[in-house]
Parts: structure tokens; sequence; C-alpha cells
């Protein structure tokens, strides 16, 4: 009886089963088809190097070690793949050794092949090697500060290297590429000596940085260390001095220079002990001389032991021995600390920062080297009284047994006071009083300093 009803409409059943099983396929196959996913750069390891490294040989990958995978999965499991479970391989012991391509496998992590995926493909699907002789360099390392910074007033001084060479291993012919190894190292701010942790670089005879990824070198886990000196300045005047004598009634009566002073650096020790820079006689000789003696001079030789100019400096300087007449005496006088008198209230003056004018005079020897100027010097602005640009005469009060001579002017610029009661423009210096400027700190240093 139970027979008779598993065997009835046996056919119909049949089908039915069938329809059943074709339906589920296309259920499966809609709902989590396979389909196909790449995954880019994955690393091919090679296997069993030691089949040319017992040679004596090496090899190196050619045109890169990295391929792209594609896996043929239900998406259900690709979904699960990350580039780190995808494993590619290349083993040496089936390298063409004509052509030097060794055919590349991949595979997934934790997932069988033909089971939880269809297939793993690599593109390309050889990996390319080259093998040749082994070489070695021995080089020596220069740092390079390339991209170290300090802070205002400071620079780099002596850098040592630590250690002071590398040994390189790789193929010949990349060895060969090799022209020197320097210590790179980076920071900024500096302001006292540091010990810095250095990155090798390898690079060509035109200065570009070479692959190390197949180059071997002997620096260990201890690296590189790069020790940077880190000097400070300080700004000394320049002292000259002179050999013979002017020509009769002529006298010598100081040097200028340009500039008066450099920025020195060195340790702060050694920058202590030092207030200036002095130059030998030697170098300025005024024998005979009936006008200013110029000369170029080169002061790096005659820097203190222990310091230095900044890079930016030449350490040439331009001295001027400064002859006159006797009885005579010239005094140059910033512009700034010119009174302004009569200068019209619809007017404001300006000049270039740092101009000066030279005054001269005549008298007796004692009265010159003792005449003081800063309140006597001046200009009178009645005649002025539109705006522009002007020569304006020099007046200057001196004292009895003493004469100005004439004939100095200095340039100034007048101009329309602005509504807004603005003096000033960028570049220039403005004033609209009479009387303040005879009195600035700046004529009282130029008087001490610079009056001749």
């Amino acid at each position: 009886m139970i027979k008779q009803k598993l065997t009835k409409n046996l056919g119909l059943k049949v089908m039915a089963f069938v329809f059943s099983l074709f339906l589920w396929l296309i259920v499966v196959n809609v709902d989590d088809p396979v389909t196909q996913q790449t995954f880019s750069n994955i690393p091919v390891s090679l296997e069993n190097q030691d089949i040319i490294t017992q040679q004596g040989n090496v090899y190196q990958v050619l045109d890169g070690q990295n391929v792209t995978a594609v896996i043929s999965a239900r998406r259900s499991v690709l979904q699960d793949i990350e580039s780190d479970d995808i494993i590619a391989t290349a083993d040496i012991k089936e390298m063409d050794t004509d052509t030097g391509l060794i055919p590349v496998e991949i595979s997934v992590a934790n997932l069988t092949a033909g089971r939880d995926y269809q297939t793993a493909a690599s593109v390309p699907n050889n990996l390319r090697i080259q093998v040749e002789k082994s070489g070695k360099k021995v080089l020596s390392l220069t740092a390079s500060t390339s991209d170290v910074s300090t802070r205002d007033g400071y620079i780099i001084g002596n850098t040592t290297v630590s250690p002071e060479k590398v040994t390189i291993t790789g193929a010949e012919s990349q060895i060969e590429e090799i022209d020197r190894a320097v210590a790179y190292v980076e920071a900024s701010g500096l302001s006292k000596d540091t010990d810095l942790t250095a990155e090798l670089r390898l690079l060509d005879k035109n200065g570009n940085i070479l692959d190390q990824n197949q180059l071997t070198n002997n620096l260990g886990e201890d690296g590189i260390t790069v020790h940077l000196e880190i000097l400070g300045s300080k700004s000394v005047p320049l002292n000259f001095g002179v050999s013979g004598t002017p020509a009769e009634g002529y006298q010598y009566v100081g040097v200028s220079s340009e500039p008066e002073s450099v920025v020195i650096y060195g340790t702060q020790d050694v920058l202590n002990e030092i207030d200036s820079i002095d130059i030998p006689d030697s170098e300025i000789n005024i024998d005979g001389a009936a006008e200013n003696v110029e000369t170029s001079i080169d002061i790096t030789p005659y820097l203190p032991e222990g310091v230095s100019l900044g890079d930016e400096v030449t350490g040439t300087v331009i001295a001027t021995a400064l002859i006159e007449e006797e009885g005579m005496r010239t005094i140059d006088f910033l512009v700034s600390s010119v009174k302004i008198n009569n200068l019209s209230d619809e007017l404001q003056v300006s000049y270039q920062p740092d101009a000066e004018v030279s005054l001269q005079f005549r008298g007796d020897q004692e009265s010159l080297d003792t005449l003081d100027i800063r309140n006597a010097v001046s200009v009178d602005l009645s005649a002025y009284t539109q705006p522009g640009t002007y020569e304006v005469p020099v007046e200057v009060i001196v004292p009895d047994g003493i004469t100005f001579m004439e004939g100095a002017t200095v340039t100034l610029t007048l101009s329309e006071k602005p509504d807004d009661g603005s003096t000033q423009e960028e570049g220039s210096s403005e004033t609209d009083t009479s009387d303040q400027q005879g009195e600035t700190a700046q004529q009282e240093e130029e008087e001490q300093n610079g009056q001749r």
C-alpha cells in the first residue's frame, strides 16, 4: 500500500523535484551571484630564494614586485575579503631560466579554491627577475640638513654622523649606480645642540634618490644618528687701523666702513669674549694721501678663533680712511635730525629714510674737534608753499671762529596733508612740526658715533 503511494504519479513527482531544484538555483544565483573583484598592489612573496643565493648570486625583480589579484566568487564571499587576505607567491623552482619568468599563484587566506571561491588569478601572471653577481660598496656618510631650520639668530655649525660609513650590498648593476650616501634629517626651530635620527638615502651621480628595496646595508637596528652643533650669533663693530702719514697740510680723521658691524656665529662661551673685530693697520695705507682712501678688505682672516660669518655674508667690507685738509672738518648729518622751520600748515614734508647730508666747516683745529651741531642744523621752508620735491639749502649756526662752508642741500618732498590726518607713507619719513627732529635719539647716536 505504501509502495503504491510512493510510486503513484512518479513521473510528476520527478518533474516537480527537478523544477524545484532549478528554481532554487535561479533564486540562489539571483540573490547571491558569482562575480569578480580586483585587488591592487598585492606584494608577491618569493619562495626558495636560496636556489639563487647559495650560488653567490643575487636577483632583482624587474617591472615591480606587486600584482593585481582577480578573485571570482559569490558576492557574499567577496564582501568579506580584504586586500590583506590575498596571498601572492612565486616559486623560484618554477622559474624559466631563459626568460626569468616565474608564475604567480594567488590564494585567499582561510578560504579553499573551488569550494569557497571559484578562481583566483594574477595580473600579470608572471614575475620577472634578473639573476646577477652580488656587489658591495662602502660609502662615507655625510649629513643632509637642507630641511633643518634654526630659530632666528642661530645657525648650524659642525655636523657629525654616526656611523661614519655604510656598507651596501646587492646586484652589481644596482651597486654601480650608487654615487654617494647621505644621512637625511629634518627639524625646525633648533636653538641648542641636538642629536637626530637620520634616514639613509642613496643617490646617483645626478643627485637622484635610488630605490633600496632590493639592497641591504649593515646599519642594523641602531640606524644613523646625526649630531648638529647649533651656534648663537652676536653683532660686533669693525675697528680699523691705518698705516702711513697723509700729505702735508692734510690729516687723518678716522675710518668709516660699509658695513660698520658684522654678525658672527659661535658657541656662547666664545662670543662672550669678543667685543669687536680688529683689522690691522697694514690693510689701509694713507701715506701721502690728500683725499679719502677707499679699500676693499676681506675680514675673514681676522675673525677670532671659533667664530664664523653667516653663509649669506661674503666677508668683504669697503673701508674708507677719511682724509681732510687741516683746518677743515666734515660731518655727515642725518636728514631726519635737521630742524624744519616755517613749514606751511597745509603741507607735510617727507625724505628718504637714513638719508644724510655732508656738512663742511673751516676753523682752528681745536675748535673743530669740539664742534657740536646737534641742535644747530635747520632748513627754512617759508619760500616753499606748493607741493613738490625740492633741493633745500641747509643752514647751520656755528660758534665764533668756525665757518660753515655753504652749499649743502637736502632733498625734501612737500605734499598736501590728507584729510584723515595721516602723515606717513611707506618708504619715507614725514613730519609737519618745526622743531621735533632736532631732539631725537637718532641724532644723539649720530653725533656720538658719526661726527668727524
